[in-house]
């Protein structure tokens, strides 16, 4: 999906489409038609229209970035110092200078306790994005304990099903990758129970073409024109595989709805021409960083003019720094924490959701769009992980007792902080949250109140009965 179609005469040679998937994790489905929920807004806030997601994979170090403790031990500060911002009173890593300017929109919730029963990725993925603590089979299985069809849903596809149906694009979308290599995919990042009519479509990126986008559940190739898409019977003999993996997770009218909006999605000009982020203009692609990141935020400021819901950019790590942060290449720096926060991963980050954040508000669409960043866990306050040679590895281990998320937009006031941890930023000690907090503050800054869903048997149930929004926030 890298360079747009121009009519529907024209062939696409070499071009692959999305269809439809089900629970089988090897595609996407889009979300049929659902109410948007009424909300109760107080008189002058404006709802946020789309939600950007931004998670940090691996277990992002709070206590690095966002909750420095410059008076606490050696063995806990670290080498980094704070800096101030433009916000009085909130200080950031001296890592961060770029978003040290554009703090006067940060909102950091540093009182997010996400502690989980196995103190690792999956259930930390799970509560995170769900907002529901993981159950016990995330114990008995572990790295075993992939996304099951009764699983509670992720957040992006709640947004999916309580908002209408986009004409065109999906509801929520995911890029550049899904979480993560088979067969560990993460739990949470689905639509699970309430159906997977409202799974994300997943938008995959790479390293080495940052400005190349496109789907991954390919099941058409070659030279096909958009006429051969419209022939029904054409249509159903090639993705006949395809529709029988299907069928096993969801109804035939949920297979008739997605083909609908496969057929849609695919004769869409406007679809190909969302995700070609190489139209935007160099000097802005080079403030984001042309990094696949870097440009996945891009294509995310991109997917908010299309009017999509629920974007999700899941940092996409880089293999060449495993050996250097003991790490799959992303966040999880259980080796060399600090030279690879400082040479690596900070210096990315700081300059792509700076720019989001920037290019948003100059575009006068961040009152509008709300921004979250989220981890499945911080990391160990105390440095040393017995996995990279303890203190003289320099790493910091899974820590999913305490973490900081941030929002920024959505109609929230900028430059506050929620809640504080302890002198070693190990637990929350002041107006302590859960995910489900988190969550709950996704829905109501985009004006969703009802979480009702109805299972198999049409008995209700509330997608997440636990939390409330900070509405302090706003």
């Amino acid at each position: 999906m890298s360079s747009p179609h121009h009519g529907i005469n024209t062939p696409l040679s070499r071009r692959s489409f999305l269809v439809a998937s089900g629970m089988g994790l090897a595609g996407t489905a889009w979300g049929t038609t659902a109410p948007a929920a009424a909300a109760n807004v107080p008189q002058g806030r404006k709802l946020a229209k789309s939600t950007i997601l931004f998670f940090l994979c691996g277990g992002s170090s709070h206590i690095d970035m966002w909750d420095l403790k410059p008076k606490a031990p050696t063995e806990y500060r670290g080498p980094f110092a704070p800096i101030a911002t433009t916000a009085p009173g909130i200080e950031l890593s001296e890592h961060l200078p770029l978003l040290a300017q554009q703090a006067h929109h940060l909102n950091i919730v540093r009182s997010v306790g996400a502690t989980v029963n196995t103190n690792d990725h999956h259930a930390g993925y799970y509560h995170n994005l769900t907002g529901h603590a993981p159950d016990i089979t995330f114990v008995t299985l572990g790295n075993n304990r992939t996304p099951v069809a009764d699983d509670w849903p992720f957040m992006g596809s709640v947004v999916a099903a309580k908002k209408p149906a986009r004409p065109q694009l999906p509801s929520a979308i995911t890029l550049p990758h899904k979480p993560s290599r088979a067969p560990y995919t993460r739990p949470g990042q689905f639509a699970a129970r309430i159906g997977p009519e409202f799974d994300p479509l997943y938008i995959n990126g790479s390293h080495e073409n940052p400005l190349q986008f496109h789907a991954p559940s390919l099941v058409l190739d070659g030279d096909v024109s958009p006429e051969r898409l419209t022939n029904r019977r054409e249509l159903l003999n090639t993705v006949d595989a395809a529709r029988r993996d299907f069928e096993t997770n969801a109804s035939p009218k949920t297979w008739s709805n997605q083909q609908k909006r496969a057929v849609n999605l695919l004769l869409s000009s406007s679809t190909t021409e969302a995700f070609n982020v190489a139209a935007e203009p160099a000097a802005l692609r080079e403030r984001y960083g042309e990094t696949i990141n870097g440009m996945s935020l891009l294509l995310a400021r991109r997917l908010v003019e299309a009017e999509v819901p629920f974007i999700t950019v899941f940092w996409k790590g880089d293999t060449a720094l495993n050996k250097k942060c003991k790490s799959a290449g992303s966040w999880d720096t259980h080796g060399n924490n600090f030279n690879c926060l400082k040479e690596n991963l900070l210096p990315e980050f700081d300059r792509g959701f700076s720019a989001l954040i920037e290019d948003l508000s100059d575009r006068g669409l961040l009152d509008e769009t709300l921004l979250l960043v989220s981890s499945e866990m911080g990391r160990t306050p105390k440095i040393g992980d017995r996995r990279s040679g303890g203190v003289a590895g320099a790493g910091r281990d899974h820590w999913t007792h305490c973490l900081s998320n941030v929002f920024a937009g959505g109609g929230m006031s900028g430059g506050q902080v929620y809640g504080a941890t302890d002198r070693f930023a190990q637990f929350p000690a002041d107006r302590p949250v859960t995910p489900a907090h988190i969550a709950k503050t996704v829905y109501h800054a985009m004006g969703i109140d009802d979480l009702e869903f109805h299972d198999r048997e049409g008995r209700p149930y509330d997608a997440l009965p636990n939390g409330y929004p900070l509405t302090e926030l706003f």
